[in-house]
């Protein structure tokens, strides 16, 4: 499946924050197509091989709500991505923050499905 969201991606560099645009692959945390504004990118390198270079995090935003996560940058390819554990925090906070669902909820849900017996409702049968 090939799912990609747009994101904002906010570079700290000394007081100054570089905005830009990408978009997020939900499947590898590869973030693609990134477009600053206000930042030559060509003349100026990319923010983080700045020497006042801080960090940067990225912004999924859906009706007005946020969610805010680390996003890592590799200064040798200048290629942004999500680590897989932070991935998986974005997917869970997203779910939770856009469909309203808190996560105990979520776990609500899943452990009730898996105590519902298979459909037929003859409950399990045992193989001995």
């Amino acid at each position: 499946m090939d799912l990609k969201v747009p994101i904002t991606i906010s570079d700290e560099v000394g007081d100054d924050i570089i905005e830009s645009t990408g978009l997020l692959d939900l499947a590898s945390g590869e973030i693609q197509r990134v477009e600053y504004e206000d930042w030559d990118l060509a003349a100026r390198g990319l923010p983080a091989d700045s020497e006042d270079y801080e960090f940067t995090v990225g912004t999924l935003s859906n009706n007005g709500k946020d969610v805010e996560f680390k996003v890592d940058v590799n200064k040798v390819t200048g290629q942004y991505s999500v680590s897989a554990s932070e991935l998986l925090e974005i997917k869970v906070r997203a779910a939770a923050l856009f469909a309203g669902i808190s996560g105990k909820d979520m776990l609500r849900n899943a452990d009730a499905k898996a105590a519902t017996p298979p459909a037929g409702g003859k409950g399990r049968k045992h193989l001995h």
